[in-house]
């Protein structure tokens, strides 16, 4: 008993340490963190997917990704950014929860974020809600 107890505090501790440096990142972009996003716009409407292979809810939304991008290619630019790996993208976003989604229009501007599994007709909803059907 005294094992399985000790497992779980070093675990805890282990997910605690990945997790902590995140939770103190800025949520709000800076001027310049603007200015490079809007140069990334492709002239699509742009959907930025953050979540960590250690997140089941993260793992939930690969087909819902996989299949946006089958079926909306040239329409909506869908991107996965792992939190892990990618620090610097997490931090330039403000991510602090995964997994989120981060929703850009055609020129380049945030428009909405959404934290928590979504649907693929949730996420179409918000496109369509603010004026850019992709069906």
């Amino acid at each position: 008993m005294k094992k399985m107890i000790n497992m779980r505090g070093i675990l805890l501790t282990l997910v605690v340490a990945m997790v902590v440096p995140f939770c103190f990142q800025a949520c709000q972009l800076s001027q310049k963190d603007k200015d490079v996003l809007k140069e990334e716009a492709l002239g699509i409407p742009r959907l930025v997917s953050f979540g960590s292979d250690l997140c089941l809810p993260c793992k939930m939304m690969e087909p819902v990704r996989e299949e946006l991008i089958r079926d909306y290619e040239g329409k909506l630019l869908v991107e996965y950014v792992n939190v892990t790996f990618d620090r610097e993208r997490t931090s330039r976003y403000g991510v602090i929860v995964i997994p989120v989604l981060v929703y850009f229009d055609k020129e380049g501007w945030e428009f909405h974020r959404s934290t928590g599994f979504s649907s693929k007709e949730e996420i179409l909803k918000v496109f369509s809600d603010r004026g850019m059907p992709l069906d």
